[in-house]
């Protein structure tokens, strides 16, 4: 009786409960919401949403119920910029789509909840942690307009990473923890995050290709990327890495540096320089390298690679802290730098806000044009251009130096110094130099405001042309002097053509690139849109192609069966050495018995480093030979002999090394290994002609580790220390004497024994190094 009492309870607070959310529901108003009449345009609907939506963001709006309430105004916003959803509330009171379907599910979760009440305690509870999942993820919710206007325009900019889930998800659960993790991490980075409830927003997931939940995508550049890796963090890391280009961070070295300062004159840009304690390139300093390519070029120096001592002493570098520098028109000495030992996101984005430009740009384009030179909005918010008129050079000339010189000396909030390669701007530079004969391959300088966004401009032009003089100078500033004082010094007034863009490709590229983007869209659409109708067609070739290889590789077998039978093998006989017994094969290593009757061994270059040591699959080894060319053939030949025998282990792999092409590689990696090397700061005057021919290197790349094997020469001629060249003093006389190279290599064998045993001593590296 108790029982059935506690049942009946129940079931009034939940009908109740239920009652005054379906009053609540009637009770919402979309244009009470956003204070529109019923007659509102959409352009009144869309002001008032804009206006409503920046008063009550989250991120600006510290009011309690600032998210509830700019929930409300986005789903308002819905509502009355969809006609047809529109129509169906002032016609029916609700939008159609979404009423119906929280109508299904609340019907749906009172049923079960009644039938399971008793049963699953934990699903009597999930409701309400779905509201509380929810509420994690409403500052992140998207719809589809705001998807199209903002995020996929935004995504030029940084990446997004957009998660889609729905109600009654219980793998959504699961990755809750790490996706907040992951956001918190992410967001303070610099990447956009974005929630699509799949329930709500049906035409925004199928629109993003997403047909289950939970999934996770990444948007770059408008373009669609699906995550299909495990849900941890590191993963997602990776993943958001991995949509950002390959090339926005160039590694600087001692070597390139110089050649990478001097291209601000080719790319028109400043140059910045992080100098970092990690191999990796920073993923913040990615993003900020991805958010700003089109103003400025990044580069990254890794303090920990040697050779890098010139350049921290050249600028003065704290090796203990990340330092930021930018380099403009001087590569000499940086315009400004910044230095700290956890560097945010907002400090860099400021650090390189304010140095955009370069002290005396380019102008190239339109925007880059109407960016410099702004127009006039207020009289205390005048902005004017001194610009340079000159021709063409290959390299610097007088009177650019000399203008950059004065630009230097001069800078101020309100001037900004440009210049104009008059050749390429014919119709701008005309408009703004005199007709006359003294301008006639010459250089001018001009000082214009812009008055509006259609070219019209007041300037005034030096009366000469500009060679840098210091004269030129004395009156330049002359000019502005009086300008500070009365603005109406600029009496000239003419309406400027338009730039065109120099560095735009060609017609051509413009061309190709367009149908690449083309081509790429069709199968991302093809992957992600129709796979399920695809699937049909996808099963029934593979199917084809599996039955046609098939028979194939089964004719294959039976032919070589075949040949089998009638050609018996004959024992293959290994030709013995004289004083030399090779060791025979036993029961106990069978399973080393060779494969082929050769020993496959190939060279180790930068093509082959990656796939035959960085990436090597765990547990296998790669066992390298280091020669030179002058001992190539016999050393090949002897080491072919030693490892024969253990050609048969599939978990070994056999290369050589060139000695001559890749000595600083092989001289970095002995430095690992106890008394494998000279120690840098020891190396006498005949360490550039130490003899590494003969060195046998047992590389595990995936653990990062080698074993190293020493010929027996190596240790003669360290011996060889108390000879004497001359013969004078009663010692032994110097010289290799007449043993051949391939004695150097008589014990590999053994040595090979003992690192299949795991007796061997290994070296550890931190990371391998790049193969020059």
């Amino acid at each position: 009786m108790e029982v059935k009492r506690l049942s009946v309870s129940w079931q009034f607070w939940i009908v109740l409960i239920l009652t005054l959310q379906g009053l609540s529901a009637l009770d919402f108003d979309p244009y009470r919401v956003l204070g529109v009449s019923r007659t509102a345009s959409q352009a009144d609907i869309k002001k008032a949403y804009k206006k409503l939506a920046r008063e009550w963001h989250p991120d600006k709006n510290k009011d309690p119920g600032a998210e509830d309430k700019f929930i409300q105004i986005s789903k308002a916003y819905e509502i009355l910029s969809n006609e047809e959803k529109r129509t169906n509330y002032d016609h029916y009171g609700d939008a159609g789509e979404n009423q119906g379907y929280q109508k299904h599910q609340r019907e749906y979760r009172f049923r079960h909840f009644h039938e399971n009440f008793y049963f699953d305690e934990s699903f009597f509870h999930f409701p309400f942690n779905a509201e509380r999942r929810d509420s994690i993820d409403e500052k992140y919710l998207l719809h589809f307009s705001h998807y199209v206007n903002e995020v996929v325009p935004d995504s030029f900019k940084k990446p997004y990473l957009i998660k889609i889930t729905s109600d009654w998800c219980f793998s959504c659960i699961h990755i809750e923890p790490v996706w907040k993790e992951v956001v918190q991490e992410l967001e303070g980075l610099g990447v956009g995050i974005g929630v699509v409830h799949a329930g709500y927003e049906r035409r925004l997931a199928h629109h993003l290709g997403a047909h289950s939940t939970p999934s996770i995508l990444g948007i770059i550049n408008g373009k669609i990327s699906f995550f299909h890796n495990a849900v941890v963090h590191e993963n997602l890391r990776q993943f958001v890495e991995s949509l950002l280009p390959g090339n926005l961070v160039e590694k600087v070295t001692n070597k390139n540096y110089v050649r990478f300062l001097s291209g601000w004159q080719q790319e028109n840009k400043p140059h910045a320089l992080l100098f970092g304690q990690t191999p990796a390139v920073p993923l913040l300093y990615k993003l900020t390298a991805f958010a700003y390519k089109d103003y400025v070029s990044f580069g990254y120096v890794y303090m920990g690679l040697r050779g890098v001592e010139e350049m921290t002493r050249q600028y003065n570098i704290n090796v203990y802290a990340p330092t930021m520098l930018i380099f403009k028109e001087h590569i000499n000495k940086p315009a400004d730098v910044i230095q700290a030992r956890g560097l945010k996101k907002q400090v860099i984005e400021d650090f390189i806000t304010q140095n955009k430009y370069l002290l005396a740009a380019r102008l190239t384009s339109q925007r880059l044009f109407q960016e410099l030179c702004p127009v006039k909005r207020s009289h205390r918010q005048r902005k004017y251009c001194v610009v340079l008129l000159t021709a063409e050079t290959g390299k610097l000339s007088k009177p650019f130096e000399a203008f950059l010189s004065f630009a230097l000396a001069n800078t101020q909030d309100t001037v900004r110094f440009v210049h104009v390669y008059s050749n390429r701007q014919q119709e701008f530079a005309s408009t703004l130099l005199p007709d006359s004969e003294a301008f006639q391959g010459k250089s001018g300088v001009s000082i214009l405001e812009r008055r509006n966004t259609a070219g019209r401009v007041v300037f005034k032009t030096l009366e000469d042309p500009w060679t840098g003089s210091e004269s030129d100078k004395f009156i330049l500033l002359g000019y502005l002097d009086q300008l500070r004082k009365d603005p109406a010094f600029l009496s000239s007034e003419a309406v400027l053509p338009d730039l065109t863009d120099e560095l735009a490709p060609v017609f051509f590229l413009r061309w190709l690139y367009s149908i690449s983007d083309s081509l790429s869209d069709w199968w991302e659409s093809l992957l992600h849109s129709n796979w399920r109708e695809m699937m049909p067609l996808l099963s029934l070739i593979f199917s084809a192609l599996f039955i046609v290889f098939g028979t194939v590789i089964v004719q294959a077998f039976s032919d070589s069966n075949e040949e089998g039978e009638s050609q018996p093998p004959e024992k293959e006989e290994v030709p013995e050495k004289p004083g030399k017994t090779e060791p025979a094969f036993t029961k106990e290593n069978s399973s080393k018995i060779p494969k082929k009757g050769f020993v496959e061994v190939t060279e180790l270059t930068d093509v082959t480093y990656t796939s035959n040591l960085v990436r090597l699959r765990p547990g296998h080894m790669n066992v390298v030979l280091i020669l030179s060319n002058s001992t190539k053939t016999s050393l090949l030949q002897k080491f072919a002999l030693e490892v024969y025998t253990f050609t048969g282990s599939s978990s070994l792999h056999f290369s050589f090394l060139s000695l001559d092409k890749h000595r600083e590689w092989l001289e970095y990696l002995l430095e690992f290994a106890q008394d494998a090397a000279p120690i840098p700061n020891q190396y006498d005057k005949h360490f550039m002609e130490r003899d590494y021919t003969g060195y046998v290197l047992a590389l595990n790349g995936h653990k990062k580790y080698f074993c190293l094997f020493k010929p027996l020469k190596t240790v003669e001629e360290e011996a060889m220390g108390s000879c004497d060249p001359d013969c004078s003093r009663g010692k032994p006389p110097c010289g290799l004497g007449p043993k051949p190279l391939k004695g150097k290599l008589s014990k590999l064998s053994l040595w090979m024994e003992r690192l299949l045993e795991g007796s061997l001593q290994r070296f550890y590296i931190p990371s391998w190094p790049e193969l020059d």
